[in-house]
């Protein structure tokens, strides 16, 4: 297992509206695949949940929990991954016979997107979205553009040892260079899965951004965790909604 595993990273664009998330998750992802003998083509959309939810988490300032639900109509019949304030995630697959690798309609069919914050001394929120795109990448990127929220872009990669994402967010205010989110974005864009997976997350983001001013924060320990008990699972349920 490589040194830099199970981390999340922050960073910034110093003198611009943009911050960025950085999450790596390796002994985490083994725990996930060791629970179920998942087919290959569901592991990519599994462990881009569980990076996404985890990169989600980490720019929300609350107490709490949030889940990230895919569901449809086809070979793949819903897909749930929760990640915590605590930085602890879980998440797991239910499918039907044989699971051929596709975009998410191919896989889920006419399917939706559920992300549901439940934190502490708040309302329950939940968006709900067509699931559409090539990965959970795409599906989340079109959830935040429907919803009005904070421009976001997510960058994944999954393989059997790891599960990596990078996403960037353009934060609200007036921005004092105005390309500065179409800068980053263009040249985050470069950036080749075996990169995401491999590469120190340091020297990858000189590498990308090396012309730009980066801030990156010391890391924070993420893990797996599976609170499989009869009342967690109740609350997970009630999360989820009725439908």
């Amino acid at each position: 297992m490589p040194a830099e595993s199970d981390l999340l990273h922050r960073f910034v664009f110093e003198r611009s509206r943009v911050r960025g998330e950085f999450v790596q998750l390796g002994a985490a992802w083994q725990a996930v695949l060791e629970r179920h003998d998942y087919p290959e083509a569901i592991k990519q959309p599994l462990g881009e949940a569980l990076v996404s939810v985890l990169l989600l988490t980490a720019t929300l300032k609350l107490e709490g929990s949030l889940i990230l639900q895919a569901q449809g109509s086809g070979p793949v019949r819903t897909l749930v991954a929760q990640a915590t304030h605590q930085h602890t995630v879980r998440g797991l697959a239910r499918w039907d016979g044989e699971i051929a690798p596709g975009d998410l309609q191919s896989m889920f069919g006419n399917g939706q997107l559920v992300l549901t914050i439940d934190a502490k001394h708040r309302d329950r929120y939940q968006g709900i979205v067509p699931l559409q795109g090539a990965g959970i990448g795409d599906a989340l990127e079109g959830y935040f553009g429907a919803s009005e929220q904070l421009p976001s872009r997510f960058w994944l990669a999954v393989n059997d040892d790891r599960a990596v994402g990078m996403m960037l967010q353009r934060l609200p205010g007036e921005p004092a260079d105005e390309d500065d989110w179409t800068r980053a974005v263009v040249l985050a864009d470069t950036v080749q899965a075996r990169e995401l997976l491999h590469q120190p997350v340091a020297e990858l983001l000189r590498r990308l951004f090396h012309e730009e001013d980066v801030r990156l924060y010391e890391p924070e320990p993420v893990a797996f965790r599976c609170n499989c008990s009869r009342s967690g699972i109740a609350d997970n349920l009630r999360a989820l909604g009725k439908d």
